[in-house]
């Protein structure tokens, strides 16, 4: 089948393989609505399905709901994010319901109706799909089904498009009593295949899984045609445009220059990670005469402000700002931070109740630069990127809304009453603690393999987002491709080009941000007797180990101290820098040049807060990069010993006789980022215990 505004996805090959498993169809046809984000967004939407189980108590057949649980995506849903609930007991809940002010006591006797003792927990669209009769069933927010919803004559709107085909429902907050609103809608329009919910979104169904997709994409298509015909027939959007964008390559260099300041403003209360985005839909809106209204007006759908705060934050910068001068930047910026964290206090003040839970951070998720693009900050990066994919979906939606009559939003009490609701705060109380290096963003040098990846692999585990620069793209590949979405990138990066520091930098704050912790980690290694070692080893050795670190550490503080949060800066020397051995006065005099100039650095950096360190590591040779050459050779020469028995001389030779790992020097690192923050200056080694290394 053919559509244009929505992605038929159904695979009769893979359908046939379910057939015989209603769950699993029902879970298959809520991944690939999750697919596409014109149908749903991340995490929003809820789909179900009912069949007839046996109850294990009575051994009688029962008709069981399956539906996404609390907190799900459909896009990835799977039988762990589901919930089994008794139909019957679900409906018997309709005795008991007290009214309006009953709903959050309602929450807690979904759990009296659980069919499956593994089911997640039910969320508050349970009853949503419990009280309707039918065996599937979709509840989706898209784009072109919220602008219907959204537009200031939607129940009319719905009656245009699809006649006496569809049912609507007045804006009312999820849970028990919109339950019985659209189980009410049906009683009243019997035979109709779905319901615009106000404000809201989309319930439609089938009694095959099948059969309800199709519908689903059947009717989201007719509204997706209804709105462009409108917007043909309009001419323009968003009243035209106001504001002309800079070319593609002007944008990313101004929003890399920006991204900084920007998320040192966001993190006044809690370290954000940021999001950039600058595509068509984006540019339309927000360099359109209609910005100015439509931006404070706020978005309609739930899901849409609950990951996004109910209004954005416009720059008042002019698209040819020179972003070079920071602190004439900053006294710009900052005045229309402050306003925005006093306007989002007044809203809570003013809507707040007895009971509400105490204000959440005031600053802005979503920022506006006409002109440049849209940048978004959050926890982590998928909060930030998925707030960010949310707002293109509000723009899409009031782009729809504004074609077919007029936007409406929220009123900002409904708004606050989901923000604030009592059961989102228990939600977030189950989030689980954050990690020690969540909302960092580290870059590490020689993160292809050996140290560099060992201690890149550290990071993540520990909840950084990591930057991964290498001069061997594909081992940074195979590195990128063992983590999951949304926690590393990387970039190729010579250290010995000043502007290829640069382009990492760029990457890091056009990525994640900006960067709070940057580790020297690339390196090579050259053995040679004195009267061996040509001009070309020395320079190397100088311009990758000292000049790169120096242009690291520059290029750093720079991004650092715009974000006026502090940093951390590691160089992995070597214990070579401190004892004097054989055949190695190019490679110890370099390791001894990076030892001496952290020690200065963190000197001159100490009164912002950018801690600098240095971890030695020795005799780490299996998994390391360096030993993969010549050095091992050299130093198997040097010892009069063969490459083969180099890992255990070297381990017999320190204190504890153990064999160093690249895992055991990126633990020196991560102490040093995240355990002793109160260390700069300092060097710590990692070699097992080497006597004339000792520091002191």
């Amino acid at each position: 089948m053919k559509y244009k505004y929505v992605d038929y996805l159904w695979d009769n090959n893979k359908a046939a393989e379910l057939e015989n498993d209603e769950v699993a169809l029902f879970l298959y046809r809520s991944n690939i609505l999750g697919a596409d984000l014109r149908i749903t967004n991340y995490g929003g939407g809820n789909t179900s399905c009912k069949t007839i189980e046996k109850d294990p108590l009575t051994n009688e057949d029962v008709e069981v709901m399956w539906v996404k649980g609390s907190g799900g995506d459909i896009g990835t849903l799977s039988r762990s994010g589901i919930a089994g609930l008794y139909t019957g007991r679900l409906r018997d809940l309709k005795n008991v319901y007290k009214g309006l002010h009953d709903e959050d006591r309602m929450v807690g006797l979904f759990n009296h109706c659980i069919y499956d003792l593994g089911s997640k927990a039910p969320s508050i669209d349970t009853p949503l799909h419990g009280l309707l009769p039918f065996a599937h069933i979709d509840h989706l927010h898209p784009d072109a089904l919220i602008a219907v919803a959204a537009a200031k004559d939607s129940e009319k709107v719905t009656k245009e498009i699809w006649g006496n085909t569809m049912g609507w429902v007045p804006w009312q907050r999820p849970g028990f009593d919109l339950g019985l609103q659209l189980e009410k809608c049906l009683n009243d329009n019997p035979g109709i295949r779905g319901i615009v919910l106000g404000s809201h979104g989309l319930f439609t169904w089938g009694d095959t899984s099948y059969e309800c997709y199709i519908n689903s994409l059947e009717v989201i298509e007719k509204a997706s045609e209804y709105i462009e015909n409108k917007i043909k027939e309009k001419g323009s959007v968003f009243g035209g445009q106001k504001v002309k964008s800079l070319p593609k390559e002007e944008r990313i260099e101004k929003a890399a220059q920006l991204m900084p300041l920007l998320r040192g403003l966001c993190s006044s209360e809690n370290r954000m990670i940021g999001h950039f985005s600058d595509n068509d839909v984006v540019l339309e809106f927000i360099n359109s005469n209609d910005l100015a209204r439509l931006a404070p007006m706020g978005t309609s759908c739930p899901d849409h402000f609950l990951r996004t705060k109910i209004q954005p934050l416009v720059l008042a910068l002019d698209t040819n700002e020179d972003l070079t001068e920071t602190a004439a930047v900053l006294k710009k910026l900052q005045p229309d931070f402050e306003a925005y964290r006093a306007e989002y206090t007044d809203y809570y003040s003013t809507c707040k109740k007895d009971n509400s839970p105490a204000m959440r951070d005031p600053n802005p998720v979503i920022i506006i630069y006409p002109g440049i693009g849209m940048f978004s900050f959050a926890k982590n990066k998928q909060t930030t990127r998925v707030a960010n994919e949310f707002y293109i979906n509000a723009i899409n939606v009031m782009r729809g809304a504004e074609a077919i009559s007029s936007y409406t939003s929220l009123p900002r009490q409904e708004a606050f009453d989901i923000e604030y609701w009592l059961l989102e705060e228990a939600k977030l109380s189950r989030m689980p603690k954050e990690q020690p290096l969540s909302r960092k963003v580290a870059l590490i040098t020689g993160a292809g393999g050996g140290i560099g990846r060992a201690i890149a692999d550290k990071f993540v585990e520990e909840g950084a987002n990591v930057v991964l620069c290498d001069i061997a793209e594909d081992r940074l590949i195979e590195a990128i491709g063992s983590y999951k979405r949304d926690v590393a990138s990387y970039v190729l990066c010579d250290v010995t080009v000043i502007s290829s520091i640069e382009d990492a930098y760029k990457k890091a704050c056009l990525e994640f941000g900006g960067v709070d912790i940057v580790v020297h980690s690339a390196g090579l290694a050259i053995s040679k007797p004195l009267e061996e070692t040509t001009d070309k080893d020395w320079d190397i050795l100088q311009d990758v180990l000292v000049k790169g670190q120096f242009e690291l550490a520059k290029q750093a503080v720079t991004i650092m101290r715009k974000q006026n949060m502090g940093g951390n800066f590691i160089s992995i020397a070597s214990k070579n820098g401190l004892v004097s051995g054989p055949n190695n006065v190019a490679y110890g005099t370099a390791k001894a040049a990076q030892q001496h100039m952290s020690r200065l650095l963190a000197t001159e950096l100490a009164n912002d807060k950018i801690r600098v360190n240095i971890v030695n590591p020795d005799g780490v040779i299996v998994g390391s990069k360096i030993w993969e050459g010549d050095w091992a050779e050299g130093r198997a020469k040097s010892y009069g010993i063969s490459v083969e028995e180099l890992p255990a001389h070297y381990a017999k030779r320190n204190l504890l006789n153990e064999i160093i790992y690249p895992a055991d020097i990126a633990n020196g690192v991560f102490a040093l980022v995240a355990i002793l923050n109160k260390t700069t200056g300092n060097i710590i080694n990692v070699d097992g215990g080497m006597a004339n290394a000792f520091v002191r």
